[in-house]
């Protein structure tokens, strides 16, 4: 059998090249500002590196960070503790935020604006506001608790007492929960269908049985993607420690990422904070991929009822 010759001027092979030619800018730079950094920290992360001399040193970095080093594991904690707090009120808060914006009610798009405006400071800017706001001496919070009767002498000291860091900035992690959280929430309850609570409601349903079976099932891909995404943005807190307390009282808002750019920049230990990165990657694979593995238990998809 004869095969046909191969057309080298076919518009099939000719729209590939231009499509390979539009897309050439964002390849080149993805190669220079992405893969070649990644590829140089992977290859810095096993090398003793201070800007002067480049030695190889194997997975002594490594080694050291994860037996001999207490601020990494100390750093760790303070992390591990602030994700565990934050992310949960930030899925309840946005959904909760969520839930009321969806109502058809007048004025609904300028409270929608509203609520999303916070998240549109910048992240120095909104630190600075909240150093006023949590300041033990005169600070918005306190003053208010001592209108509810807490004696002042009674009012944490937020920034000052290492018990009461973290859930300080656990509480101005919920400044941002109306945000793009809330707007993907939003999304996923427009994305519901009207049918699943008409049916409800002639089986005579209440609202919150509606919104325990339809609506929380329905969202529950919302929820994982929401999930994924604050326990991953969560992990990189750095602005707010760097700029309120810089890591302390006694290490108490050391953050993981604080610590990593402290090694890099400051101590100019980068084969150190380039072991600490991969470290960071490596967890939050783990940890994505068990989120993925352990989903299919809890989270439903509307094409798999159908």
């Amino acid at each position: 059998m004869a095969v046909a010759p191969v057309n080298r001027n076919s518009p099939g092979r000719w729209q590939a090249l231009c499509g390979f030619l539009f897309i050439m800018p964002w390849l080149v730079g993805f190669l220079i500002f992405s893969l070649g950094p990644m590829a140089a920290s992977l290859y810095l992360s096993f090398c003793k590196y201070d800007l002067h001399s480049l030695e190889w040193v194997g997975a002594e970095n490594y080694r050291r960070l994860l037996t001999t080093d207490p601020l990494f594991w100390r750093s760790l904690q303070n992390t591990a503790i602030y994700v565990v707090c934050s992310v949960p009120l930030g899925l309840v808060g946005s959904l909760a935020i969520a839930l009321l914006l969806n109502q058809s009610v007048r004025g609904q798009r300028l409270f929608r604006t509203f609520f999303y405006l916070p998240s549109l400071v910048p992240a120095v800017a909104s630190s600075l506001l909240w150093l006023w706001v949590l300041n033990s001496e005169n600070g918005l919070l306190n003053y208010g608790l001592t209108l509810f009767g807490v004696p002042h002498r009674s009012c944490p000291r937020w920034l000052e007492d290492p018990v009461w860091t973290i859930p300080a900035f656990v509480l101005m992690s919920l400044w941002g929960i109306g945000g793009a959280r809330m707007i993907i929430f939003l999304a996923g309850l427009q994305g519901i269908s009207e049918s699943y609570y008409e049916a409800a409601h002639i089986d005579g349903a209440s609202t919150w049985q509606k919104l325990l079976f339809i609506t929380l099932p329905m969202l529950t891909p919302t929820i994982f993607f929401n999930l994924i995404l604050g326990i991953i943005g969560s992990f990189q807190v750095f602005t707010s420690a760097y700029v309120m307390t810089s890591g302390g009282p006694g290490n108490a808002s050391l953050f993981y990422v604080l610590y990593l750019f402290r090694n890099a920049f400051e101590y100019f230990k980068l084969g150190k904070a380039s072991a600490m990165a991969w470290i960071l990657f490596g967890l939050l694979l783990c940890l994505t991929v068990v989120q993925f593995r352990y989903s299919r238990r809890w989270v439903h998809y509307e094409a798999e009822h159908d």
